[in-house]
Parts: C-alpha cells; structure tokens; sequence
C-alpha cells in the first residue's frame, strides 16, 4: 500500500537511512555512530542480542527520542526536519503489544484511522482492506482478547497499514510466538513485500528467521559491526551456518566494548 507518489519515484532512495547516529543515557552510550540502509521494498533484518540497541535506534526513527547527531531519512526525509512528512511513509509495531483487549479488532483499527485523522466511511474501508490482507477478516468482531499471541500480531500489522506507509518497522514482532506463529507472522510480512512492495526492518534476535534473499545489519552494543547478504556474513566468519557467523561476528568486537557489557 505504498501510497506516497514521491516515494514511488524516488527509484533508488532507500526506504530507510541511518548516518553517523549516536544516543546516549545520560553516561551510558546505548549507540555509537550507526549508520545503515534498508532498501524500498526488500526485507531488511536488524540482528543482535539483547541490548544491543535495536529498540533505542527504533525509538529514534520514530521520534520517540529526538536524534541530536547525525541523520534518520525515511524514504528521503529526514525525521529530524520533516517529521510529519517522514512519519506518514512509516508504519510501526512496536514490541510491546498496544491493542486495547477489551474492543473488537475492527474497533482498534478504527480508533487508530482516526488519530490519522482519516474520516469514518474511509477508516472502514481502509480497515476491512487491511484486515484482508492479513487473513483476519473473519475476526473483525471479535474481541482482541479472544486472538492468539501471532493473530495480535497481525491486526497490528494490519493497524500500521492503515495509513498507506511504504515502510513498515517491526520491533522484535515473533517476542513470545510459538514456532508456528513465528513462521506464519515472517511468512505474512514476506508476502507483503512481494505483493506491495513495502520496505521492512524487522528487528530480531533470532537469526533462524534470516533468509537467504534478506539484507542483514548486524548489530552489537549499540554499533553496527557488519552489513551484507546472509551468504556474505557467513563468508566473512568462515562458516555456512548464519548463527554461528553472527556470533562470529560480534565476538570481533573491541575488548574496550566487551569489557562494558
């Protein structure tokens, strides 16, 4: 549902673009100069433990903390000097669940088109598309309470396309799934991509949801120690197992940082 006619001719810009981000906790450093891309319409993985500062650098993105250094540009706008511009070409799930369990799921999703400010015959259709989209369109009535742990999932996933973003950022979204719930969500968010042409950052510390055609951005105590296809981080630790090459990978970090773990 990429719906921005500037982002659908901005070809090359990438659905997202970190440069040179640092953010820190009054002395603690929770990011260190990150800088990395997720390409439009690709599904870009966010790897590292916990910790590592996935949740800040979202927070960042959506401006839930105000980046002071460096620069944040979603599909070519920069967070920072064009926030409104920037946050409508963004949707977002967040790690913690949101929904209120006591409405319906089409409640939620309507309350949610209006604080975009999207009128009520337009909210119901947007909300019965997106629901369609996520295969949930026969729990429109029901109560969120009544949904598993991965059907949540997908009404927030459903909830950040409501306004039409060509981006979607999902903040450790499997938390708490079971396998099969796990698989459905990544297979869900795939399929999006594919069909819509949105652009992903999903934020994991499972790498066993990479796949081979995913960007990977490694990162570890708040900075980014190695960017690339699966198959070229696993050339790079010299091993074909992407777990291992991550651990691999992060363990290259500089005895000054494991020191401050």
């Amino acid at each position: 549902m990429a719906t921005d006619p500037e982002a659908d001719d901005a070809g090359s810009t990438p659905a997202l673009s970190v440069a040179g981000v640092t953010h820190s906790f009054g002395s603690k450093t929770a990011l260190s100069g990150v800088s990395l891309e997720a390409p439009a319409g690709a599904f870009t993985a966010l790897v590292g433990q916990n910790g590592a500062g996935k949740t800040t650098l979202f927070s960042l993105i959506t401006r839930l903390y105000n980046n002071t250094s460096g620069s944040i540009r979603v599909l070519g706008a920069d967070v920072r000097r064009e926030p409104a511009k920037a946050l409508s070409r963004l949707g977002v799930v967040f790690q913690a669940r949101t929904l209120d369990l006591e409405l319906s799921v089409f409640q939620n999703l309507l309350y949610h088109a209006a604080l975009h400010g999207i009128g009520r015959s337009e909210a119901r259709t947007r909300a019965e598309a997106a629901l369609a989209r996520v295969g949930l369109s026969d729990r429109a009535k029901d109560k969120v309470r009544a949904l598993s742990g991965g059907q949540m999932r997908r009404v927030e996933i459903a909830r950040a396309l409501l306004h039409g973003p060509a981006f979607l950022l999902l903040d450790e979204p499997t938390t708490g799934l079971d396998i099969g719930s796990r698989r459905t969500l990544t297979e869900e968010v795939r399929r999006l991509i594919r069909e819509d042409g949105i652009g992903v950052l999903w934020a994991t510390h499972l790498t066993d949801e990479i796949a081979a055609a995913d960007r990977v951005v490694v990162l570890h105590q708040g900075k980014v120690m190695g960017t690339g296809s699966p198959q070229e981080l696993c050339a790079r630790a010299k091993t074909d197992d992407v777990g291992q090459a991550f651990m691999t990978i992060v363990g290259e970090a500089p005895p000054a940082q494991k020191a401050s773990a």
